[in-house]
């Protein structure tokens, strides 16, 4: 299990991560949303280690990351950044990194390969973005880690080979229990991917849940009457927001949704329809709740 406690990172005169705290749990895919500056690439800097924190800790299974061999060699990171070696190819890679990780599987490499279709001879300055993000990827599962930081996951790959990198997470997640931190910019990104998600600004987490809690606590409500009716007619029933036109109300709903339907099914409307929202529509409005603008949040900002 991952730990953040009260963890705050600066840069000379800028603030990256201010008193945050999260628990990462182990066994899951843990996805980052935020905008660039948010402090999303820095944290997953704290947890492997390559920075300290100036204030707080980051524990892995309650034992400190930074200048601790021992767990760091439980902790793969890919960056955004990728770096490899000048003029290697991912024989030379493979060498290195064998020599770093003791669980690393030469086994596990050969069948990356194929699945990936690299040729592991070709100099990797010669690859495209996405060849050196996948030659990445395969680096990374083949250390056998138990914790895999993927920072801008899919940053450059085609659907083909997003949806290979997902599968490859997945299986690491159900087979040896990894726990797998990946960021992005995009929530769409992340929605089928991650079991929970924390929504990172200004240098903290302002909303952290788990996926499939978000997306059945939250829907949208169409509903009519033939009579004239007010928001005062769905007493009991918790809104996040309501509208009307005409005889049509729409409104966003929290709570269990097989009670809501009952609650309102008695009410005998001419019209009932329950709509599922996408993942970015309940951010839009748990963040509203929280006094949030949700597209400023995301809003791109200049690193």
């Amino acid at each position: 299990m991952i730990t953040a406690s009260f963890v705050t990172k600066r840069f000379d005169d800028t603030v990256a991560l201010q008193k945050l705290n999260c628990t990462i749990p182990e066994g899951c895919v843990y996805g980052l949303v935020g905008s660039n500056g948010s402090g999303k690439s820095t944290l997953l800097r704290l947890i492997s280690g390559i920075y300290r924190p100036e204030e707080g800790k980051i524990t892995i299974d309650d034992q400190e990351v930074f200048d601790n061999p021992s767990v760091k060699n439980r902790i793969v990171f890919v960056p955004d950044e990728l770096y490899f070696l000048p003029h290697a190819n991912l024989r030379r890679m493979e060498q290195l990194y064998a020599s770093v990780y003791e669980r690393f599987s030469h086994e596990r490499f050969e069948t990356l390969l194929k699945e990936f279709s690299l040729n592991p001879d070709k100099p990797l300055n010669t690859f495209s973005k996405g060849m050196r993000r996948q030659a990445a990827t395969i680096l990374a599962l083949s250390c056998r880690a138990d914790y895999i930081l993927f920072d801008e996951t899919f940053d450059g790959l085609d659907p083909v080979m997003r949806n290979l990198v997902k599968n490859l997470l997945y299986n690491e997640v159900m087979e040896r229990k990894v726990t797998a931190v990946v960021t992005s910019h995009s929530l769409r990104e992340l929605e089928d991917t991650c079991d929970q998600l924390a929504l990172l600004h200004k240098g903290g987490i302002i909303f952290e849940s788990d996926v499939d809690h978000l997306k059945t606590s939250l829907f949208k409500v169409q509903i009519a009457f033939s009579d004239e009716y007010g928001k005062e007619r769905f007493d009991g029933v918790e809104m996040l927001s309501y509208d009307k036109h005409g005889s049509v109300a729409t409104m966003i709903v929290r709570g269990d949704r097989d009670e809501t339907e009952a609650k309102l099914k008695a009410l005998n409307p001419v019209l009932f329809e329950v709509l599922p929202l996408s993942l970015e529509e309940v951010f839009v409005y748990e963040m509203g709740q929280r006094g949030y603008e949700f597209s400023e949040v995301l809003k791109q900002e200049v690193k």
